[in-house]
């Protein structure tokens, strides 16, 4: 059974997958929503691969260097050791801009002995849509194919590069690298020019990790989910990516699998809301200058997703020469959902805009940009609140009044009266306010179900929804509200399988999903911590924390029996709906300072 114990490696312009052995099996170049280079992760015979190969006497480990991204793979055959340090540069030049190149460094640093390995470079241009020709140059080895010469990658080393083209054995004496690009560099790499990027790329992590609190209990596993959710970020404009990677199946052999290499509104403005609680700013800052800028009206409508640079149309294809991951076709770019209308957008997008309004009131970028934003989302929600929509969930055919919707909706008004008291505009407040106690009334009186006793997925309904969860989240109602109690714990009866929750039970446009959705359990448990089930919630956090990857990372869904990882890779929403969850659980026990200037 294939497993995705792959680490990412990136610098906020693009990003890989690293395999467990080693093996770079997913990059796109020069960003994240590029043609891949390597698509190995898709068809195994197909789509292209670097890797280091050995013979079986080396053991084989891996790790990230501690509160950075740099991924260490070690080969060690008890006389013979060495070690590959994987990673995109990324660092602060002389003049304090980012230096994030579109390329892969790979260190490799001898530790005993006198190791032999051998590379396969085997890069396959443009989805391995085409031939990729692959062959040596004076001072590097180049990649391209025919019908996009310029689009080439290029691969600078200082072992032999016949031997690299050819895949002969290497007797490592002395440390060495492998620096594979996609443009090509005015001067040739040296040894010594690779030491100072892994160097410059180590500091600039360790400083950016120093600024995430620290806890009691689950520091580790916080960290790294949100270095990797700064990874998922395009520093360029700000926008943040929801996987890194396509086409990654729900359930081995089925359809369900999708692009997320765009900027979802509700997953980014998730991620921003929980960087910046744990004192990480710059990414709200840069997030709320992307949103400005995708709306240069005042009254366009806000779609649910967008390309990383602001694109609008994100046309689907399928790509039918790539045989899909464990034969899950078919393998996409693009994604249809684009066009869904998903009324609970405007309910989180308002949600960051307040909760950054209310932290830094007084050094506030754009403030009147912001203001229109908050009018325009008020106007779009008062005239479409009462309409079906796509749900969360992104239903593809039928719309319906879905209760997480509809709260989202009265949490937009809610938050937008508040951002109107803030800045003074008592007016629209008192304007505004009416229309969130409308919304509050038809909710309770038509999400109800008094037979279940509990908040359903839609008005009307009889089916539980793991979203319904987040009504506490987002403060529509009190965690010992007997209603609330009442739904966590009935969702838990009907949702759950094994500790891992369905986010709906009810067949779908592809039928009953059979894999959990991560971030639901990661609700469910927040919500028993809540209403004061506190032991279970532990436990329950403990077991799905064990479900992680070799490097504690998760993807977008858990298979019930196996328990193995499904769904595109690393997610997102799993992250930091782990943070979240171990933030509850835990306790801060230094640089409390951070966290007073949060309150």
């Amino acid at each position: 059974m294939k497993s995705l114990n792959y680490g990412i490696i990136g610098n906020c312009r693009s990003a890989a997958l690293v395999s467990e052995k080693g093996a770079i099996d997913w990059c796109c170049l020069p960003r994240f929503d590029s043609p891949s280079v390597f698509a190995r992760l898709l068809d195994e015979e197909n789509g292209g691969h670097f890797s280091i190969l050995t013979d079986r006497s080396y053991r084989i480990e891996q790790h990230y260097i501690e509160n950075t991204s740099i991924l260490s793979t070690r080969f060690d055959n008890g006389s013979d050791a060495f070690e590959v340090l994987d990673f995109m540069p990324r660092y602060l030049n002389e003049s304090g801009d980012s230096y994030t190149p579109p390329e892969i460094i790979r260190h490799i640093r001898l530790l005993r002995g006198s190791p032999i390995f051998r590379v396969k470079y085997d890069p396959r241009l443009e989805y391995a849509s085409e031939e990729t020709f692959t062959y040596m140059k004076d001072a590097f080895i180049i990649s391209l194919t025919n019908t996009k010469k310029f689009d080439s990658l290029f691969l600078y080393s200082d072992f032999d590069l016949e031997a690299i083209t050819t895949g002969k054995e290497i007797a490592l004496r002395k440390d060495g690298f492998f620096l594979m690009g996609y443009n090509e560099k005015i001067f040739v790499p040296t040894l010594e020019r690779i030491r100072l990027e892994f160097e410059r790329t180590k500091v600039y992590w360790l400083n950016w990790s120093d600024n995430t609190p620290s806890y009691q209990n689950y520091d580790a596993e916080i960290n790294r989910s949100a270095i990797t959710l700064k990874l998922l970020s395009y520093e360029k404009t700000g926008a943040v990516l929801a996987a890194a990677t396509t086409s990654l199946p729900e359930t081995i052999g089925e359809v369900r699998n999708w692009d997320y290499r765009f900027c979802w509104i509700r997953d980014a403005s998730m991620v921003v809301k929980v960087l910046t609680s744990i004192g990480h700013r710059q990414q709200a800052k840069d997030y709320l200058r992307f949103v400005l800028d995708l709306l240069p009206d005042k009254d366009e409508k806000l779609q649910i997703m967008y390309g990383i640079h602001g694109e609008k149309k994100l046309t689907e294809e399928f790509l039918e020469h790539l045989s899909g991951y464990e034969g899950s076709r078919p393998v996409r770019i693009g994604n249809a959902a684009y066009e869904q209308r998903q009324h609970d957008i405007y309910g989180i997008l308002m949600d960051v805009i307040h909760q950054q309004l209310t932290l830094f009131s007084n050094d506030i970028e754009n403030g009147e940009e912001i203001w229109n934003i908050t009018k325009g989302i008020v106007w779009v929600v008062g005239q479409h609140w009462q309409e079906p929509d796509k749900g969360i969930w992104e239903f593809r055919t039928e719309e319906r009044h879905f209760t997480f919707s509809k709260v989202l909706c009265w949490t937009a008004i809610d938050r937008a009266v508040k951002v109107a008291l803030l800045l003074g505009k008592r007016e629209k407040a008192r304007k505004w306010q009416p229309l969130a106690d409308a919304i509050r009334k038809d909710i309770l009186d038509n999400a109800w179900n008094d037979d279940i006793e509990a908040f359903t997925q839609s008005y009307g309904s009889s089916d539980l929804d793991a979203s319904v969860l987040l009504m506490e989240n987002y403060g529509f109602i009190e965690p010992w509200n007997p209603q609330y109690v009442s739904t966590v714990k009935a969702i838990g009866r009907d949702l759950s399988n094994d500790g891992l929750l369905y986010r709906y039970k009810n067949r779908d446009d592809f039928g009953l999903p059979s894999s959990s959705f991560t971030i639901c359990t990661f609700w469910y448990i927040n919500s028993l911590f809540k209403i004061g089930e506190t032991d279970e919630a532990e436990a329950l956090f403990e077991k799905l924390l064990s479900y992680s990857n070799h490097l504690g990372l998760f993807s977008e869904d858990l298979d019930f029996k196996t328990k193995r990882l499904l769904g595109n890779f690393p997610q997102a929403y799993s992250h930091l709906a782990l943070i979240e969850t171990a933030i509850n659980l835990s306790t801060l026990t230094k640089e409390e300072k951070i966290i007073d200037a949060l309150r």
